[in-house]
């Protein structure tokens, strides 16, 4: 197993994946397949909401398998502070984190940006939001249609 994590040109490099669903998770993946070692964080007893998205084949989701490659799995409840307990504790051996929950979320559960780097000084965090970490809208939930017709994109 450990040999899918040792090619390419990011061998070496752990990565943490916080997110959810689309849009961070692929980010996630990418990293995997350029050879990165993903350590995938999920919600124990529901896990990333993915898992259960269309389109199906025989009454499994079609998106999780591709989606999830490359990657190892975890359960943490990030909203207790045994679960951020173990998150930091990983943090400190790892170089990345990407998430995409609403901003401030991780800050409220005292896994933000300055609480990991407080254990881990080099550690670079991927944000994926709707809108962004500043602004007038950084609070508002962003989920791919809306924020696209947002961007005038649609």
């Amino acid at each position: 197993m450990e040999e899918l994590y040792n090619k390419g040109p990011l061998k070496g490099v752990r990565v943490l994946d916080l997110s959810t669903v689309i849009a961070a998770p692929y980010g996630a993946t990418l990293l995997g397949d350029f050879g990165s070692e993903v350590i995938k964080v999920e919600k124990p007893g529901e896990g990333d909401p993915l898992r259960d998205l269309g389109p199906y084949y025989e009454n499994e989701g079609l998106r999780w398998p591709g989606m999830s490659r490359n990657k190892k799995s975890l359960t943490l409840d990030l909203r207790k502070k045994r679960g951020q307990e173990i998150l930091k504790k990983i943090a400190r051996k790892s170089d990345i984190v990407i998430e995409n929950f609403r901003t401030g979320t991780l800050e409220k559960w005292n896994i933000g940006y300055e609480d990991l780097k407080e254990v881990n000084p080099n550690i670079i965090m991927i944000r994926v939001t709707g809108y962004g970490q500043t602004g007038p809208n950084a609070y508002k939930a962003g989920f791919g249609t809306p924020a696209t017709a947002f961007s005038g994109f649609t």
